[in-house]
């Protein structure tokens, strides 16, 4: 017999229905997965927006910095003879400043090897260093200034064998503040190719 309920549903194909379920799954899947890769390659086109930003910023300040800011480009160094062997000094009064006359490099233009001096051409923070050597038996003693005033200094009182020093600091500097080393009175330093009296320096930042 035929029940009640089976008289009143609709004719309907069980497994047919069922192949429209899986079907319609697979297209959700289908959609899902389309979704997933999409959203991949946003984030990738996101990161490469990025990436390609972040170098085109990069490579914007370094032309800045080398080719539209060729002053910022600051350091040079230098040693005492430009040949030969010998002593400077002894002097009383010493009347110039040490001339470093070997000039190994100069950025900026900022020391001139004429007078042996360092003029600021821009204002900034800066680093210098010098070296000094002497024989036996002889005294060294070489400051460093800053527009006259004495910063620091090295010595060596008529070592028994060769003597060296060296002194470095960071200072900061107005555009055209000038920098340079000087014997004291009565004392002497030595070079030779070997380049044992130097003087460098060089900006670490601008302000």
């Amino acid at each position: 017999c035929v029940c009640h309920v089976c008289l009143t549903l609709p004719n309907i194909n069980i497994i047919a229905e069922m192949k429209k379920l899986q079907d319609l799954e697979k297209r959700l899947k289908n959609v899902e997965e389309m979704l997933e890769e999409m959203k991949k390659e946003k984030e990738a086109l996101l990161s490469f927006h990025l990436c390609t930003s972040t170098c085109m910023y990069v490579c914007i300040c370094i032309y800045m910095y080398v080719y539209m800011f060729p002053e910022k480009k600051v350091a040079f160094s230098a040693s005492l003879l430009a040949s030969g062997e010998g002593y400077t000094g002894p002097m009383k009064p010493v009347p110039t400043p040490l001339i470093y006359k070997k000039v190994f490099s100069n950025y900026g233009n900022g020391y001139n090897p004429d007078t042996g001096v360092f003029t600021a051409p821009i204002k900034g923070v800066y680093f210098f260093r010098f070296y000094a050597h002497c024989q036996g038996g002889t005294t060294m003693a070489v400051s460093l200034y800053k527009n006259d005033e004495r910063q620091c200094s090295v010595f060596s009182w008529k070592p028994a064998a060769n003597g060296n020093a060296t002194n470095g600091t960071v200072l900061t500097l107005e555009k055209g503040d000038r920098i340079y080393t000087k014997l004291w009175d009565e004392t002497w330093v030595f070079d030779d190719t070997a380049g044992y009296t130097s003087f460098s320096g060089f900006l670490l930042f601008p302000l």
